[in-house]
């Protein structure tokens, strides 16, 4: 069984994946680097057992990261718990076998890479993928698979925790969807602050897909992914499908590919 980790900056993202790509199980930790491999093994072997599995039944890993110290400790929890060399998406041997058609390609996130190859294997045609994690990422992948750029944005929380820390009286709020009949124009501090950052952030969405769309000059299906997603999908008609778990997926496939190469 595949053990797939997404570490990203906020939370670790462990899956048991099967052989036909089944997501059995997966698991969300506080993205720590100073969390040892010793830690991270006390943690698995817990949840493995409540599923029913042990260590010795995790026979691969294959790890995305895009925090560079958090890499190593995940890397020790693979080779003296679990017995395997584990797979790092974006390091040798494996490869992305997508063109990633950009100036740069070694800056590429693994996420995006990854989400990228996951789209691509799932839907045809151009593709705008959408990414809400800490920062939220649109990329553009066109009809061939080819990576060809994108746009980082602050994710909404973050955006958020910005406008609170840097003001003196304005409240910590929950990010919901707005209430009511869809009015704009707040009452109290609170309705105010969620409308400002709820539908400013819909109205950035919708206006940089449309620009995106438009330099493209071909139709592209949107693509979401991540915890926001579904909260933001009942208030605006942008996603053609949410996929909660693109990125495990993309793992997935990441890891077979790179089977059949070496």
């Amino acid at each position: 069984m595949l053990l797939a980790i997404d570490a990203g900056n906020t939370n670790v993202v462990f899956a048991l994946v099967d052989t036909d790509r089944t997501i059995r199980a997966r698991w969300r930790i506080a993205t720590d680097p100073r969390r040892t491999g010793d830690e991270y093994a006390v943690w698995t072997n817990q949840l493995l057992s409540l599923e029913g599995l042990t260590m010795a039944d995790v026979t691969a890993v294959i790890i995305s990261t895009v925090v560079p110290r958090a890499l190593h400790n995940l890397e020790v929890l693979a080779q003296k718990y679990f017995k395997v060399t584990p797979l790092i998406a974006g390091r040798p041997p494996v490869q992305w076998h997508i063109n990633v058609d950009v100036p740069m390609p070694e800056t590429l996130g693994a996420d995006r890479a990854v989400n990228a190859i996951a789209a691509h294997a799932a839907y045809d045609g151009d593709l705008i993928v959408i990414d809400f994690g800490t920062a939220t990422t649109f990329d553009h992948i066109d009809y061939n698979g080819a990576y060809k750029g994108g746009i980082i944005a602050p994710g909404i929380n973050l955006s958020l925790d910005a406008l609170v820390s840097n003001t003196a009286k304005l409240p910590r709020i929950a990010i919901e969807a707005p209430s009511g009949n869809g009015s704009v124009i707040g009452r109290t501090t609170e309705d105010q602050m969620l409308i400002g950052v709820f539908w400013g952030y819909v109205a950035m969405m919708e206006g940089l897909v449309g620009r995106m769309r438009k330099e493209i000059g071909r139709p592209a299906k949107v693509i979401a992914t991540g915890g926001l997603a579904v909260l933001f999908d009942e208030k605006t008609d942008l996603f053609d499908a949410i996929v909660p778990d693109l990125t495990l997926t993309g793992l997935a496939i990441l890891y077979e590919r790179s089977l059949k190469t070496t």
